[in-house]
């Protein structure tokens, strides 16, 4: 899954190494645009539903985080 996640960050930002990072939020390396792309990609990638509650920067932080959020999120029906 990790990998899969940082596939998808690079993707978004390919400027930046995420492997490089400890906070994406406060290093920077996503905005708030990018999170709103990011939960679209995982919500794609993975087949869940991200809760609307659950778009806070805190859940975008790092790779673990991102892992937690979508192991928390809804699959899709």
């Amino acid at each position: 899954m990790e990998e899969k996640i940082y596939a998808i960050l690079t993707d978004i930002r390919p400027e930046f190494d995420f492997k490089e990072s400890d906070n994406f939020v406060e290093d920077g390396f996503l905005d708030s645009f990018d999170v709103v792309t990011l939960v679209s990609e995982i919500e794609e990638k993975f087949d869940v539903i991200v809760d609307g509650m659950d778009v806070m920067p805190e859940n975008f932080e790092t790779v673990a985080a991102i892992c937690e959020l979508i192991e928390r999120s809804d699959k899709k029906a």
